[in-house]
């Protein structure tokens, strides 16, 4: 199964699946724009319409939708319209594009669980929107931080 969440920079969202159980693979691309074939500097200069996206390839017999729902949450703030932390951007919104109706529902009850919760007091701002088609982005940027920790290490 293909989960696909935006939450900042792809690089930071594509780390904190990468290892769990059950996650078999993870990319990074692009998302959710009008750009054919973007490139990582289209992106960053905002004429795309996409976002950085981390796409998951999981085994559900291991590890559910709802987990890696999870998990997108935690590692970000979804009350941050366009922005993670020093970046800033629609491509770095916060975004969850789901491939089934099954998702759609389980991804739009988690959102209102989690508004409802209390745990902010501002909106949460995460688009929910189908998946349409993936970019992968370049070489260099997947696995971006094994890569500069074998560099640096």
């Amino acid at each position: 199964m293909k989960a696909t969440f935006g939450a900042g920079c792809f690089w930071g969202v594509e780390a904190a699946f990468r290892r769990l159980n059950g996650v078999n693979s993870t990319s990074v691309g692009y998302m959710g724009g009008h750009f054919e074939n973007p490139c990582y500097l289209d992106v960053l200069s905002r004429i795309t319409g996409h976002a950085e996206v981390a796409q998951v390839e999981y085994d559900p017999d291991i590890i559910s939708y709802e987990e890696l729902l999870g998990i997108f949450w935690k590692i970000h703030d979804p009350t941050s319209l366009n922005r993670q932390g020093a970046d800033r951007g629609d491509q770095y919104r916060s975004v969850i594009f789901f491939h089934n109706s099954e998702q759609e529902v389980i991804a739009r009850n988690s959102k209102q669980q989690l508004q409802n919760s209390g745990k902010y007091e501002k909106d949460i701002v995460t688009e929910i929107k189908p998946a349409t088609r993936y970019w992968l982005a370049s070489e260099e940027h997947q696995q971006y931080f094994e890569k500069k920790n074998r560099v640096e290490g």
